[in-house]
């Protein structure tokens, strides 16, 4: 099928349970941050604030991942606990469903915390 062109398309060619997640993680991602930039990396969506990537989401075959950049700095001493009990690619595990999810209170303010972040290095 080829490297994804856009985030979009990238969306559309996901497993049909993954659509869903991944639009409302875009969503999120935005309302967190207007104005984002948006790119594929690893042939994959990433999100990048001031030259510098924010995060990053992929569809496998039977769940979803999504990485916040900036580990401890964004986190703190309290990391996100995966979907379940089961660990993947980021820090919130296996996502199968929006469930899986911490709330978006909480997913915007991680955000919000790299973006503020990627600002202060970039200065």
């Amino acid at each position: 099928m080829g490297k994804p062109a856009s985030v979009d398309q990238y969306i559309k060619r996901a497993p049909a349970f993954a659509q869903p997640i991944l639009r409302h993680l875009r969503r999120l991602v935005h309302q967190a941050a207007p104005g984002i930039e948006e790119t594929i990396k690893w042939q994959m969506p990433f999100f990048m604030a001031h030259g510098r990537n924010v995060c990053g989401m992929a569809a496998f075959n039977a769940h979803c991942a999504f990485v916040i950049v900036g580990g401890t700095r964004v986190f703190g001493a309290k990391r996100p606990s995966p979907a379940g009990g089961k660990k993947a690619m980021g820090q919130f595990g296996r996502i199968t469903r929006r469930a899986d999810l911490p709330s978006d209170r909480v997913l915007i303010g991680y955000l919000r915390k790299c973006v503020a972040l990627n600002r202060a290095a970039a200065r």
